[in-house]
C-alpha cells in the first residue's frame, strides 16, 4: 500500500485531509445499497421502487462536477472543501431523519452536492500544492481508501442495518464530517487561479439539464411513477438539450468562455472511442451494484449482512484484478483485450440468471469474484485509453468529462435496470403472483446484453493501436 512517506511531512496532514474526504464520498456511494429492502420497510415503499435514492445521489455529482474546478478557483480550495464537507454532513444528517421516500430523495441531493465537490477540489489542491516529482506517490495514497470504500460498504451497510438501523449508515458520517471540517480550516491550503476566467453558463445548464432529463426519463416508468407520455417529453427534451451542448461547444465566440468539453477532444480516436465505450459499458454495469444486494434479500432470503458479505468477493477480487488488467493491455493491445473483456463482462453479468436458491453459495462467491475481476479490468482499460493520448488543456478537460460520465453512467445504470425490473415485474406471473425471481434473472440477461453490445464500440479502435499503459496511472481510481 502506497504511504505518504515519500512526500513532505508538511503536505501530510493535507493529503490525510483529501484521503478522509475521497473515503467518505466512494463509501457512501456503495453502503446504501444492502440498506435499501429495510429502507423501504420503514418508508412503506416497495423495495423494487428504491433505485432514486441511489439516482438522486450520483446523478447530483454527476452533474455539478463540471463546475467544481471552476467554484474551486472562484471561491478557493479551503473555502469549497468546507462547504463540500459541509454539505455532506448536513445531507447525511437529513437522510437519517428522513420519514418519507421524497424526502430521502431531497436529503441525498444535498448529500450528492457534497459528493460531487469533496473529490475533484481535493484532487485539484494536490494537484496545485504537491510538487511534481512527489506528485504520483501523494495521488497513490490519496486514492487508496477509494479503492477501500467500495469493499466495506457493502458489509458496513449491511452489519449497521441489523445491529441498530438503517439510519445510521448516514449517522456515521457526522462525527467524520464534524472533524474533517475543522480540519480543514486548519491545513487545507487557500488556493485559487490568478485568474478564475469566464464559466460557461450556457453550455453548463443545456449540459445538467439533458443529463437529468434522461436520467429521470429512464426512472420515470418504475421509481417515479411517470406517465409514458411524460416520460417522451422529458428523453426529447433531454436529447434536445444534449444536442444543442453538442452545437454549442462547437462555437467560439469573442469575448465568451469557452466550451466545458471542446469538441476537439472527440477529434482524438481513442478518447472519443474510450469516452463513448465507457458510457454504454457502464450503463450496465452501473446497475450491479443495486440490483446484485437487492436479488439476495428479496429474492434468495439473505439478511442485510449475509448480502453485504457477499459484495466483498467483487470489491476484493477488483483490486486483485488491477495487475492483471495492466498485463492484459501490453499483452494484446487495447482493441483486442477490450473487446474480449466487454463480452465476458457482460456474459457474466447475464450468468446471474441462473442464481437459485439451491446453487451452492461457493458457486455464488465464484461466480461473483468472477464479475469483479472482468469488470476491474474493464475500468483499468477503458480508463487509460480515454485519457492516455489526451495532453495540455486537453488533459483538464478530458479527466473531468471522464470523471463526468463515470457518475452520468452509474445513474443511468441504477435507472435502467430498476426500469426493467419493475417491467419485468409487473408482467412476470408465476403460480403464486408475481414472480420476482424470474424478473430479476430477466433484467441480469438484459443487463449484460446491453454491457456486451459496447463491445463493437472498442472494435472501431485501430489494428495497429500500440498496447500503452498510461504514465499518468495515478488517474485509474476504480
Amino acid at each position: 500500500m502506497p504511504t505518504s512517506a515519500s512526500v513532505d511531512k508538511s503536505l501530510q496532514p493535507l493529503l490525510w485531509l483529501v484521503a478522509v474526504g475521497l473515503f467518505m464520498q466512494t463509501l457512501d456511494s456503495t453502503i446504501v445499497n444492502t440498506a435499501l429492502p429495510a429502507m423501504a420497510r420503514s418508508l412503506s415503499e416497495s423495495p423494487l421502487k428504491m433505485q432514486s435514492v441511489i439516482i438522486a445521489y450520483t446523478l447530483t455529482t454527476a452533474m455539478l462536477m463540471p463546475a467544481s474546478g471552476w467554484l474551486a478557483d472562484r471561491f478557493g480550495t479551503r473555502r469549497m472543501f468546507f462547504a463540500a464537507i459541509f454539505l455532506f454532513t448536513i445531507g447525511s444528517l437529513l437522510c437519517a431523519e428522513s420519514r418519507s421516500l421524497d424526502m430521502l430523495i431531497a436529503s441525498r441531493v444535498v448529500q450528492g452536492v457534497g459528493g460531487a465537490l469533496l473529490m475533484p477540489v481535493g484532487r485539484l489542491t494536490v494537484l496545485r500544492v504537491v510538487p511534481r516529482e512527489q506528485f504520483l506517490p501523494a495521488m497513490s495514497f490519496v486514492t487508496i481508501p477509494g479503492l477501500i470504500g467500495p469493499l466495506i460498504g457493502p458489509t458496513l451497510g449491511g452489519w449497521l442495518v441489523e445491529a441498530v438501523s438503517w439510519h445510521w449508515i448516514f449517522l456515521i458520517n457526522l462525527p467524520v464530517g464534524l472533524i474533517g471540517a475543522l480540519v480543514t480550516l486548519k491545513v487545507m491550503p487557500d488556493v485559487r487561479a490568478d485568474d478564475e476566467g469566464r464559466f460557461d453558463w450556457t453550455g453548463y445548464a443545456m449540459l445538467a439539464f439533458g443529463m437529468a432529463a434522461v436520467s429521470f426519463s429512464l426512472d420515470g416508468l418504475s421509481g417515479l411513477g411517470f406517465q409514458h407520455a411524460t416520460v417522451l417529453v422529458l428523453l426529447i427534451f433531454g436529447l434536445a438539450a444534449l444536442t444543442a451542448y453538442w452545437l454549442h461547444a462547437g462555437r467560439t465566440v469573442e469575448g465568451k468562455a469557452g466550451p466545458l468539453f471542446p469538441r476537439s477532444l472527440f477529434a482524438i480516436p481513442s478518447f472519443s472511442i474510450g469516452i463513448l465505450g465507457n458510457l454504454f459499458a457502464r450503463i450496465g454495469t452501473g446497475g450491479m451494484p443495486f440490483l446484485i444486494p437487492l436479488l439476495l434479500q428479496v429474492s434468495l432470503g439473505y439478511s442485510p449482512l449475509q448480502a453485504g458479505l457477499m459484495m466483498v468477493p467483487v470489491a476484493a477480487a477488483g483490486m486483485a484484478a488491477k495487475p492483471l488488467g495492466t498485463w492484459a493491455i501490453k499483452r494484446f493491445g487495447y482493441r483486442r483485450m477490450l473487446f474480449i473483456n466487454t463480452l465476458m463482462v457482460g456474459l457474466t453479468m447475464a450468468s446471474f440468471a441462473v442464481m437459485t436458491p439451491d446453487v451452492p453459495v461457493w458457486l455464488r462467491v465464484v461466480q461473483l469474484a468472477l464479475f469483479g475481476t472482468f469488470n476491474s479490468m474493464q475500468f483499468t482499460a477503458m480508463n487509460t485509453l480515454t485519457l492516455k493520448d489526451l495532453s495540455g488543456p486537453h488533459a483538464s478537460a478530458g479527466n473531468s468529462m471522464l470523471s463526468m460520465v463515470m457518475m452520468l453512467s452509474m445513474s443511468l445504470g441504477v435507472a435502467a435496470a430498476g426500469a426493467l425490473l419493475t417491467g419485468f415485474t409487473d408482467f412476470t406471473v408465476g403460480p403464486e403472483g408475481r414472480d420476482t425471481l424470474a424478473a430479476f434473472h430477466k433484467t441480469f440477461v438484459c443487463v449484460g446484453f446491453m454491457t456486451g453490445a459496447a463491445a463493437w464500440i472498442f472494435a472501431q479502435l485501430s489494428h495497429a493501436e500500440p498496447a500503452q499503459v498510461l504514465k499518468r496511472a495515478e488517474v485509474d481510481v476504480e
